[in-house]
Parts: C-alpha cells; structure tokens; sequence
C-alpha cells in the first residue's frame, strides 16, 4: 500500500481545481497547469481534495498510485507558488550575468556561455556567482538547472564549476611527490 497515494491532495488557497475524467486541470495566481492521471488510477473530488486510487491491486496499478498523486500536487504547488533552483559558480572569474532574456555565463571557456530559458522560466541573477531559477513546472525548473550546470559540472579536485546550492562535492586528494 502506498503511503503518499492514500492522502488526499488538499486544494491550496487560491487555486481552482477541476477533475474531468483522467484530466486534472488547476488554475492559480502562477498559471494554469494539467495531468492526465494514468489510465490504472481513479481520480476523483473529494471533500479533503483530490483523491487517487488504483483500479486494482497489480503491481504497474500499485506503482502509478503514488506517482499520480505527487503530480497532481506538484501542478497545485506550481500554480499557486511556483518551484524555485538555487545555483552557484565556484572559481575564480566564474561570473552570471543577464542580457535581456539571456543567460551569459562566464566559466573559464575561450568565450561566454550563452543560456535562453524556455518558455515559462525565469532565470534571476542576485549576485554575480549566484543564480536562481524559477517556473511552475517542477520537471522543466530541474531540467534547466541541470542543463546549466552541465555547461561546467563541480570537479573534485578544487571544487570548481557550477552546483547546486547546498550541493556536497566529494573532494579528492591532489598527486603525491
């Protein structure tokens, strides 16, 4: 039995949430978002919110339980507050900047590192080694910022690169003489 597919998804403050057959669709201040609940799983409007259930007890049914129930929970939280990656450059003359809708990225290359977010993220620049990305969509705010830091992922010798924030880089010990 999944523990995370038996609780109900409570409908935030501010959203409007609506369950037409597989399709759950949520409206709030950040947007509007919809999943189609996999064909194994009953979604349904309940009194606490949101309710999946399996169709039956297989294993593939048991397994979409609670997938389905964090994605409809994930498009709540991104419409009503959205999701949020912290990145940081570590290295000397590693530098972030803005141009317009431009990403510009200063990582020890011949030349700048070029970044244009897709559509529905932004990318805040607060201080020169420091990068914040946000959107209401959970996947595509991760796939930016794994796609950013693969432009120079950490190396374990100094630890330079670009990482996530509170990212622990394993460390190794130089050559020996």
């Amino acid at each position: 039995m999944s523990r995370i597919g038996k609780k109900p998804v409570p409908v935030p403050s501010g959203v409007d949430a609506k369950v037409d057959g597989q399709t759950v669709s949520a409206k709030g201040p950040k947007g509007q978002m919809e999943f189609v609940v996999n064909e194994l799983c009953l979604v349904k409007m309940g009194d606490d919110g949101v309710e999946v259930t399996p169709i039956n007890k297989s294993k593939e049914a048991r397994s979409m339980w609670g997938m389905s129930r964090t994605m409809v929970a994930n498009i709540f939280e991104g419409v009503s507050t959205g999701f949020v990656r912290k990145l940081e450059l570590v290295g000397v003359g590693y530098r972030a900047q803005m141009k317009g809708q431009t990403l510009v990225l200063a990582l020890g290359y011949s030349h700048d590192v070029e970044f244009n977010p897709p559509e529905g993220i932004s990318i805040t620049v607060g201080k020169p080694t420091e990068i914040e990305i946000s959107g209401r969509d959970k996947q595509v705010v991760g796939e930016v910022a794994a796609k950013i830091r693969s432009f120079r992922p950490p190396e374990p010798y100094k630890g330079k690169g670009v990482k996530y924030e509170g990212e622990y880089i394993f460390r190794k010990e130089g050559k020996k003489k």
